[in-house]
């Protein structure tokens, strides 16, 4: 039998789209997560997604990704570890949480109700910041955590806002440590975007430093 070969071109061209859609699915993680600057100018649009959540709920830029680094450190679908019986046979996880932001089924269900966001993904960037400008406007209504204080906001998002006024972190000095570390990196994203924000605002896509 002569087989003939397939043309080079087209080969090229298969292999190109499926390198391109298997890249458009993959939600990559920021290279550089300790330097707000370098998140931004890596991932796209993701600086006009927290400016746009800032907007509406005032919550501070530093704050939204300090939060989202520790819940997930930038990874779109992480859910909590699953035990495994006998070693093989899968149990149910320790919660719901999910996503970005790592919220639990119930409180993203309150929000999709509160904002009339039906559609909204928890594996959605510009969806969970938005959550998290929601959820940080409900803890200074009802609880009066300033929105500018990454601590005291992660203790009320980490313990609920049932939890915090019941002070349930005084029981979990692990807990009061990491929102410690999450309200000093909020502080440390805020000062480092200061030296950024002008070449974010206009528009360079090339980090310059």
């Amino acid at each position: 039998m002569n087989l003939r070969p397939i043309s080079s071109g087209f080969c090229t061209s298969c292999v190109l789209v499926l390198m391109l859609t298997i890249m458009g699915c993959t939600a990559t993680v920021p290279r550089n997560q300790t330097n707000v600057c370098a998140i931004f100018f890596e991932k796209d649009g993701w600086y006009a997604d927290v400016l746009d959540a800032q907007e509406k709920w005032g919550t501070p830029v530093a704050v939204q990704m300090a939060i989202i680094h520790q819940e997930s450190h930038f990874q779109s679908n992480v859910r909590p570890p699953r035990d495994w019986f006998l070693g093989f046979i899968p149990l149910p996880r320790s919660s719901s949480a999910y996503g970005y932001g790592q919220a639990q089924d119930g409180t993203w269900e309150d929000y999709m109700s509160a904002t009339d966001n039906s559609g909204a993904d928890r594996d959605d960037f510009a969806d969970v910041v938005d959550f998290i400008g929601w959820y940080t406007n409900v803890s200074q209504r009802k609880l009066g955590i300033s929105k500018w204080d990454g601590e005291k906001q992660y203790l009320a998002y980490h313990e609920g806002h049932g939890g915090y006024s019941r002070a349930t972190y005084l029981a979990k000095p692990w807990l009061q440590k990491v929102a410690k570390r999450v309200g000093a990196e909020a502080k440390r994203y805020s000062a480092q975007l200061k030296g950024c924000k002008s070449s974010l605002d206009a528009g360079w896509s090339i980090w310059p430093f």
